[in-house]
């Protein structure tokens, strides 16, 4: 009885396109309209915590699992292992690493291995773009990104093939020296984009079409009051934004509503636990607009609150992609997983 893995490390993910934007952003806009048309599982997250607050978990870390099923062109099932490690630049590792599997959905054996890292950020970045796409402004110029992670970089990149657009860009991150480095290599790969690294967060918001929260804050540092009109908060992460931001909001949207309220963690989650939002108030999935169900921006002048979770389906789909590209071009490397 034989059976054959294909194992993918990250040079080997590089070779198969993982780090092709716009490839990515075609893979989730598919896995978006796939949601919304049922044909996918997606059981959504299973989160290994350590410690008791969410403080202790923005220090301590987690591992999230993460399985689905993605039906259409990708037809694959697996699961998503992401482990967080926050204290993990102290030791020079990078705070997230990602494992996928990937199983054939009718024997359910295991095919792949792969290293997903790069595409949890990829994957993250493309699901920002789609927002900026769908609820930005139509002539949207003035971007802020909070927090110059490991998410900066993708989220900028999506963003600017979503809306061309934007020739301004505010960098701001509780540690100065973080949003100075991302700033300098960012004026290096995109010399035609003013960016200004700004402190003085309010400032940076009252002035952008655009505001992208990537971060891990436990308490809000956006406020509602300073949106201006035709504004898009995105409130990718954690509790970014103030409940003002999204009281203030004319739609009120997310990538996946379950998923949202199951992590419990983002402005608009809690405040669903709190009553002050309910299912009725959300006006759609990203997916849904995608498909016509529902309509995107209307107006020029309409606020539009954004909150992304991340689906483990996501991941499955680019792995998938890199995967059939592997296979086809004789890269990773083959293993017995029985002999």
């Amino acid at each position: 009885m034989n059976a054959d893995i294909l194992f993918m490390n990250n040079k080997t993910m590089e070779a198969t396109g993982v780090l092709d934007m716009k490839a990515a952003m075609n893979d989730v806009e598919e896995v978006y309209k796939l949601n919304a048309t049922g044909d996918v599982i997606n059981p959504g997250k299973c989160v290994l915590r350590w410690g008791k607050t969410v403080e202790d978990e923005n220090m301590l870390g987690r591992i999230n699992a993460m399985p689905g099923y993605i039906g259409g062109e990708y037809d694959m099932a697996g699961i998503k292992w992401i482990g967080s490690g926050p204290m993990n630049f102290k030791k020079g590792l990078p705070r997230a690493s990602v494992t996928i599997i990937l199983n054939d959905p009718d024997t359910k054996l295991p095919v792949a291995v792969a290293d997903g890292t790069a595409i949890s950020t990829m994957r993250t970045g493309a699901s920002g773009g789609i927002a900026i796409k769908l609820l930005a402004k139509s002539d949207a110029k003035v971007m802020t990104i909070c927090g110059a992670g490991a998410q900066a970089p993708t989220q900028l990149e999506a963003a600017l093939i979503a809306k061309p657009s934007i020739d301004t860009l505010y960098v701001y991150d509780i540690r100065p020296e973080n949003a100075e480095r991302f700033a300098k290599a960012t004026r290096e790969k995109y010399p035609n984009l003013t960016v200004i690294v700004e402190n003085d967060v309010e400032k940076a918001a009252r002035e952008s079409d655009v505001i992208d929260c990537v971060t891990l804050a436990a308490e809000p540092f956006i406020k509602g009051e300073w949106l201006k009109k035709g504004a898009l908060v995105m409130n990718m992460a954690d509790y970014e934004v103030d409940r003002e931001c999204v009281k203030r909001a004319s739609k009120l949207c997310v990538d996946y509503w379950e998923n949202v309220k199951h992590r419990m963690i983002s402005t608009i989650a809690l405040m669903w636990r709190d009553g002050e939002v309910r299912d009725e108030d959300l006006h759609a999935e990203l997916g849904e607009i995608l498909i016509g169900k529902k309509c995107g921006r209307e107006n020029d002048d309409e606020i539009i609150y954004f909150n992304a979770v991340g689906a483990g389906i996501m991941d499955i789909a680019l792995a998938t992609r890199c995967y059939k590209k592997a296979m086809a071009e004789g890269l990773g490397t083959p293993l017995k997983f029985w002999e």
